[in-house]
């Protein structure tokens, strides 16, 4: 009796992304396990869902002025009060909540991919390459970075396009540093040669092969570049330098605020709380995953 043999021509499911969820599974299991990191991955979930479904869920527009309304405490209709012209604080934060997030959000990736691809490339050439690169982003670290950023902000002018172009020169070093110093580290492991006498292309080994070790150490520093980039926007909106009126981004809630936090308090610590909470929920998140990363590499 004959047997069947497999067919080997059939084309089988790439177990990457099998990893990759795998991967992710075992982390979320990790983060489950440690209260604090839990809470701090509640927290930015929960600040991300607001930043997507804050306006839909406002009672008003975050310009919308009630009449005879002004300077009223919270209470139950008003649950974080109104403002001096008698705006619901409330509405206003939910609505602010995209621009304070999204904005971080979208210069942490983009500071994290630029970064990573430069000290790949850097960490892995060395030579001349790396002494020139390493040069550059020395120059740009010995400004601090509120200074360069209000230099580019007054020289471009604020704006969100203004804002994303700041913080990614200021973060992109960072992150390139961070990447090559790991890459270093790698590119002398033995499966790196090995994949070198295989012929493989050099992008090949520097993303199949160096980036997956590279990762651990990646996504922590990606959960700091968020956190700082969270607080550098909310710090240029209260200077006026963020994100242009109308917008109601929690630094330049803070602003209008001030001036009147002796009637309306809760006008200002409202938005106050709002970027304090979510940047300890960030910082929790990025201890727990540091904490586990290194638990594994010391297990590995």
């Amino acid at each position: 009796m004959a047997t069947t043999q497999p067919d080997l021509t059939t084309p089988t499911v790439s177990s990457a992304p099998v990893r990759a969820l795998r991967a992710f599974a075992d982390v979320f299991k990790q983060i489950a396990k440690r209260p604090l990191a839990l809470f701090g991955l509640i927290i930015v979930i929960l600040f991300l869902l607001l930043a997507l479904f804050g306006p839909m869920i406002a009672p008003y527009r975050f310009d919308a002025i009630i009449r005879g309304a002004a300077r009223l405490p919270p209470s139950s209709e008003y649950i974080f009060g109104t403002d001096r012209l008698g705006r619901d604080v409330f509405s206003r934060v939910l609505w602010g909540a995209r621009d304070s997030i999204s904005l971080p959000f979208i210069t942490s990736i983009l500071s994290v991919f630029l970064g990573t691809c430069i000290g790949l490339i850097v960490g892995f050439f060395g030579g001349w390459i790396d002494e020139v690169v390493s040069r550059i982003m020395d120059a740009l670290l010995a400004i601090p970075a509120l200074v360069l950023a209000l230099v580019m902000l007054g020289t471009i002018g604020p704006s969100q396009v203004g804002i994303v172009i700041v913080i990614v020169v200021l973060y992109t070093p960072i992150v390139a540093r961070v990447v090559r110093s790991a890459t270093l580290n790698i590119r002398s492991y033995g499966f790196i040669e090995a994949a070198r006498l295989r012929g493989e292309s050099t992008i090949y080994i520097l993303f199949r092969e160096i980036l997956p070790g590279v990762l651990p150490a990646l996504a922590v520093e990606g959960a700091l570049r968020f956190s700082y980039a969270i607080f550098l926007t909310a710090s240029l909106g209260f200077l006026g330098l963020g994100v242009p009126p109308p917008s109601p981004e929690w630094g330049r809630q803070v602003n209008e605020a001030r001036a009147a936090v002796a009637q309306t308090p809760w006008a200002l610590w409202a938005p106050a709380a709002a970027i304090a909470l979510l940047i300890i929920g960030v910082n929790l998140l990025s201890d727990g995953l540091r904490r586990i990363f290194r638990y594994e590499g010391q297990l590995g």
